[in-house]
């Protein structure tokens, strides 16, 4: 079984940075596609960046050039940088491992944005 715990959530002004970190557990974190989506109150959960194994990324629109998303395998541990954060930002970010069609998520971090 896996399991991911993220951290590095709190409260920033606007224009300041955050750095998430989700750490996990077992043995396929190398081999798993990682993922950070967010979820605001009353919206949908969204994605917000995909790391591949072997690298490649992908990021929602909403955060182009302002968040990146970073792995080490040998600490099992992918990281979401953002910067330039906006007051809609906020909102519970949650990691996320896919590996043959097994989807885990971790319990989430509160990231609030204050204007």
């Amino acid at each position: 079984q896996v399991q991911l715990v993220e951290s590095g959530g709190g409260l920033v002004q606007a224009g300041g940075s955050l750095r998430l970190s989700c750490a996990a557990s077992g043995s396929i974190f190398s081999s798993s596609l990682m993922g950070w989506y967010r979820q605001a109150p009353g919206k949908q959960r969204e994605l917000v960046a995909a790391i591949t194994s072997d690298g490649r990324t992908n990021y929602g629109d909403s955060v182009k050039g302002r968040v990146t998303i970073s792995r080490d395998n040998a600490k099992n541990t992918v990281y979401l940088q953002m910067n330039s954060l906006k007051p809609e930002d906020t909102a519970v970010y949650y990691c996320n491992l896919y590996r043959l069609a097994s989807v885990y998520w971790g319990q989430g971090t509160q990231v609030t944005v204050s204007s």
